[in-house]
């Protein structure tokens, strides 16, 4: 239960002169990008690779859409949509989502942040570094579980918009962004521990058992 957390809920083809539909270049995707989630809900994908199936799969906050909502890219409308929810998880507040293969091109470096692994989760007093599609990359101390509920406290700026946004040591990815306590940039950032999110994927099979990042 998150007593007191303030959750961060919050394409056309293009034709050229001869009457022929121009097809849009994909979008570029990482964990730290900008994403919409049914044409409305701003928020920030995680992390995007393979899983175990094949597929081409990210993850966000649970609470930024639901199983079945689309997923554009904010930065690259043109792209339409470019993925699926596949499921949400109410009690860690992750989804998992199946992107268009065709339609998107997976990086593993968005503004300051580069993710080349998967650990954590942070404890105190490590130093970790956000990148939200709202505030960008802010870094500050991480607390640890500090109430033994599973989440990680880290004195990060977040803001709405924000929610899924990667929280990495270096460039181990250890957390996703899922809210703030009373004021955002000044209230501690809560988030899950991406070992979690990842153990529960695996264990639920299906789209993201087996993810690793880009």
């Amino acid at each position: 239960m998150r007593l007191g957390i303030l959750v961060l809920a919050v394409g056309a083809s293009l034709l050229a002169g001869t009457g022929i539909a121009a097809a849009a270049d994909p979008a570029v995707l990482g964990g730290g990008s900008g994403i919409v989630m049914d044409g409305r809900n701003y928020c920030t994908l995680t992390t995007i690779g393979p899983d175990s199936g094949g597929r081409l799969v990210g993850f966000t906050a649970g609470h930024c859409g639901n199983a079945g909502s689309t997923v554009a890219s904010e930065a690259d409308p043109d792209a339409g949509v470019v993925g699926t929810i596949a499921y949400t998880d109410a009690d860690l507040d992750y989804a998992v989502i199946v992107f268009e293969p065709a339609k998107v091109v997976p990086v593993n470096r968005v503004g300051n942040t580069t993710i080349t692994g998967i650990g954590g989760p942070a404890q105190f007093p490590d130093i970790v570094c956000k990148q939200g599609r709202t505030t960008g990359h802010t870094c500050g101390v991480a607390y640890g579980d500090v109430f033994g509920s599973g989440q990680t406290w880290t004195q990060t700026c977040v803001d709405l918009g924000d929610s899924g946004g990667p929280v990495v040591v270096g460039t181990t990815l250890v957390g996703m962004v899922n809210g703030y306590l009373t004021v955002a940039c000044l209230g501690p950032e809560v988030g899950t521990s991406m070992t979690a999110v990842v153990g529960d994927a695996d264990a639920r099979g299906g789209a993201g058992a087996g993810f690793r990042p880009i």
